[in-house]
């Protein structure tokens, strides 16, 4: 485990403190933790959540096209 001093805003103290009531946590410590990890699930590697794991997976299946029919085969002109 990490210890960090750290300075905050009033208004940050008051939604970690909103936080820590909500999820029922022991102290601001784990309310940190908790918006930290879940904000960062949604700004870190955004392309290996699991929605694009699985249009990846589709796209495995098609067939690879060779750049000479890549016009053909995606009806370009």
């Amino acid at each position: 485990m990490v210890h960090a001093m750290i300075n905050i805003t009033k208004q940050a103290n008051q939604v970690l403190n909103i936080v820590k009531a909500k999820y029922d946590f022991k102290d601001k410590s784990e309310a940190i933790d908790y918006v930290v990890l879940h904000f960062g699930q949604e700004l870190l590697e955004p392309q290996l959540r699991p929605e694009f794991i699985a249009e990846m997976k589709k796209r495995q299946k098609e067939p690879t096209v060779k750049v000479k029919d890549f016009r053909k085969h995606f009806k370009l002109k």
